[in-house]
């Protein structure tokens, strides 16, 4: 190699990335391996040679960032850094000095890549998965700017995908548990949002003086709110979301561990138990005597795992809605170190080898019984739903990323890699539909029996609804609700879709025309929500075999 430019960025942790412009296979002016030995032995070594940081700083100026310890950089070998601190100073310009301290150390060293096709086989990933797919963990720069002997030190966060950082006044808020009855806006709040803030905060449930989540509605005049008083997984994440963003975070590692816990709790429906490694729908804080005690009492977490949901139905979104949470917890709040735990590490796995596991499904969408999602009652989706798929592809990104690499998870990181491989393509090529689809559904043969058969699931034309040529627009399209063999469910599931857009599970192309569609059909797709469920709504007879004659499903 002569000359060429290497960048390489590390955005697993918050304040560990390099961005360098090399010579040759030279760092800073240095060979990688007298890098090592300058960083690693010289940190260990009080003993520098004056020579070498003489060296050091008439490259440093090409320094931006620094690498965090366990790191390996990937422009050349024997180059992972173990120890937890590193300062390096560069000179920007003549009244500008910078320090970038690294201050956290990670347990393991990681492909440096938010996306999966930096850390799986490229010629089959280029084909589908989108590059950047995934937000970029926001840089912490620690900046001292000297001019006229005056010091000033700030912060600096730079957010990769949309420059929009976390205004918070206090970030230190991120990581501990304290109440959540304050909030460390810097800008003045309108009354919307206030109003906001204040149902947010007066729906906090706390477990032994901690907040630990949110119920699902706040209404003290519903005497019957039969479970709407618990805290459920899928409906904390956008309260989580919000308090992460607003720089409250202790709420949402006291969710994710509290949670955590309860996935070990043994469940069972009529003497059956479910596999292992299954969140629960939701839970309750239940306040009990303490036995042998006068007048004490204690918190208790009370799970439900579907053994008194309305169906009896497990839960299948609430592991991935987890997972996908914990990440965007170390994302906002740079807290690592909460995923890297041995029981978050057990916990992730224990969730993917359950949704991993073998069966006799023949396709690699995971097979669901109806109103195991945000759907939870009957309405038609059982089978491959959409939903489903889209937050388990996002789930299965996440763990790749999260997962620690060693002996007992190598199996289960090839699997993963398969399994979003297969995923997809298969969602892409089978769940699209456009105009230019329809057309092809409407020239298929049936009853084909051959391995090159283009209907492979043998989708009769005569499912096609009289809406949906009326409706779909010239230049755009959606994902299909469901597919299974001899079935196509030919409604537009909103939350499906738009999932579909956040995780890249959708080429770009496609991702385009499903907000194409969106902003075509806008007054159809609106309601009080403000996005409603699924368009179109059932009626009469189909309503009735569907749902079942279930009213809320109206």
């Amino acid at each position: 190699m002569n000359t060429s430019s290497c960048i390489g960025i590390s955005t697993m942790k918050p304040c560990c990335r390099i961005l360098s412009s090399c010579k040759g296979s030279s760092f800073i002016g240095y060979s990688f391996g007298k890098c090592n030995h300058l960083i690693n032995d010289n940190l260990s070594n009080p003993h520098c040679k004056l020579d070498d940081i003489h060296r050091v700083s008439n490259y440093a100026n090409r320094v931006i960032g620094v690498i965090g310890s366990n790191r390996s950089v990937f422009c050349g070998s024997d180059s992972n850094w173990r120890h937890a601190r590193i300062l390096l100073g560069f000179r920007l310009n003549k009244e500008t000095r910078c320090y970038c301290v690294n201050a956290n150390a990670a347990s393991d060293v990681r492909n440096h890549s938010t996306s999966i096709e930096a850390q799986v086989n490229e010629k089959i990933f280029d084909k589908f998965y989108i590059h950047g797919g995934l937000n970029v963990k926001p840089l912490v720069i620690d900046r001292k700017e000297s001019g006229k002997d005056v010091a000033k030190v700030e912060k600096v966060r730079t957010d990769v995908n949309d420059g929009s950082g976390v205004n918070v006044k206090h970030p230190d808020n991120y990581l501990n548990g304290e109440s959540v009855s304050e909030s460390p806006h810097e800008k003045e709040l309108s009354e919307v949002e206030k109003e906001a803030w204040t149902l947010l905060r007066g729906a906090v449930v706390n477990y032994c003086g901690f907040p630990v989540g949110t119920v699902a509605a706040n209404d003290p005049a519903d005497m019957q709110p039969l479970n709407y008083d618990q805290v459920f997984i899928r409906d904390f994440v956008p309260s989580a979301l919000a308090f992460l963003l607003n720089g409250e975070g202790g709420i949402v590692k006291n969710f994710l561990l509290h949670t955590l816990q309860l996935q070990s709790w043994e469940k069972s429906v009529d003497c059956y138990n479910p596999g292992k490694g299954l969140m629960p729908a939701s839970f309750k804080v239940r306040t009990v005597p303490l036995d042998g005690s006068n007048g004490e009492f204690k918190d208790v977490l009370d799970p439900d795992f579907g053994e008194s949901a309305i169906g009896r139905v497990a839960p299948v979104d609430s592991g991935l809605w987890w997972i996908i949470l914990l990440r965007a917890y170390g994302r906002i709040t740079g807290d690592y170190t909460l995923q890297e735990r041995v029981d978050v590490q057990t916990g992730i796995c224990l969730i993917l080898h359950l949704c991993l596991s073998d069966g006799f499904d023949m396709f690699p969408t995971l097979l669901v019984t109806d109103g195991s999602c945000m759907i939870d009652r009957r309405m038609g989706i059982h089978g491959h739903p959409l939903e489903i798929q889209a937050l388990f592809y996002s789930a299965l990104r996440s763990s790749h990323e999260m997962l620690t690499i060693n002996d007992s998870t190598k199996s289960l990181v090839s699997a993963i890699n398969n399994r979003l491989s297969a995923l997809s393509f298969h969602m892409r090529e089978y769940y699209w539909l456009d105009r230019k689809k329809i057309n092809e559904i409407y020239r298929y043969k049936t009853e084909e029996y051959s391995t090159d058969a283009i209907n492979k699931f043998n989708i009769y034309p005569d499912q096609i609804p009289s809406w949906l040529m009326d409706w779909i627009p010239e230049i755009g399209g959606y994902l299909v609700g469901n597919l299974q063999p001899a079935h196509m469910d030919f409604r537009f599931f909103t939350h499906g879709n738009i999932w579909t857009i956040i995780s890249s599970l959708g080429s770009h192309e496609q991702n385009e025309s499903i907000l194409n569609l969106i902003e075509d059909k806008w007054d159809d797709l609106m309601g009080k929500m403000p996005l409603k469920i699924c368009y179109p709504a059932l009626e009469h007879e189909e309503w009735c075999i569907i749902t079942g004659s279930d009213p809320k499903n109206t």
